[in-house]
């Protein structure tokens, strides 16, 4: 699994016309599903983004966890493009929708067993994804 996770100041997903996810202050988590992840990588992704520690505070960094932020997060197949050849992405490393739709939801479960706040997507749907990105502070995480 993989997702590009950024720190926001606010962040928003819109599915035509209505907003379907919103969040103040938090992190905005894309997250794409491989063909061999499953829940076990689902769960260690969800420790990751609740765990990192990408907002500073007087004491060091903290994590959404130590500070009770929330958490976006949208599914975004794209992220397992392979771009190495040609000017046409290949999607052949994505989980189908079938695959993928419950891993995601697994992820966001797993976030909210461990106390977070989470908004969401729609999967599958086409989103109009907004945010702010405060620092910018913009990771890519892998498991």
């Amino acid at each position: 699994m993989r997702a590009v996770v950024s720190r926001v100041t606010s962040a928003s997903v819109t599915v035509d016309g209505a907003v379907v996810g919103e969040i103040g202050a938090g992190l905005l988590a894309l997250v794409g599903v491989g063909r061999d992840d499953d829940a076990g990588r689902a769960r260690a992704l969800a420790g990751k983004i609740h765990g990192l520690r990408v907002f500073p505070t007087e004491d060091g960094a903290r994590s959404v966890g130590d500070l009770g932020l929330p958490v976006l997060v949208v599914s975004q197949f794209t992220l397992l493009a392979d771009t190495r050849k040609g000017r046409r992405p290949s999607w052949d490393a994505a989980a189908p929708g079938e695959v993928a739709e419950p891993l995601v939801s697994a992820v966001v479960e797993d976030l909210r067993r461990r106390g977070s706040t989470v908004a969401t997507g729609v999967f599958g749907a086409r989103m109009l994804v907004s945010s702010v990105n405060e620092g910018p502070m913009t990771l890519l995480l892998e498991v």
